[in-house]
């Protein structure tokens, strides 16, 4: 693995004792409080992503996720309806 020069800087504020936390965890790995966090961190932001980036289906899911996509569009009255009123940004007054 190709290690990269860090470049780029983030502060943190944080309470003497979440400090201290991350520098016991960081101390039991033997690794600066630095790497700790951010691998920590990196590590937390690519499981939020990944199911934003991509997602697999079997075969059947996979057809049902199409059909659904290939579906005429319902109307929903409702929605019609919201969509139709004025909003608050519109400069008119509702009704």
């Amino acid at each position: 693995m190709t290690r990269q020069t860090r470049s780029e800087k983030l502060d943190l504020r944080l309470t003497a004792e979440a400090k201290r936390t991350l520098a016991a965890a960081a101390a039991a790995e033997r690794r600066s409080i630095s790497d700790f966090v951010l691998e920590s961190a990196l590590g937390r932001a690519q499981e939020t992503l990944a199911d934003r980036k991509s997602f697999h289906l079997d075969t059947a899911r996979w057809e049902a996720f199409q059909a659904a996509l290939d579906a005429p569009t319902r109307e929903l009255a409702e929605l019609k309806r919201l969509l139709s009123e004025p909003g608050i940004f519109s400069g008119r007054e509702p009704g």
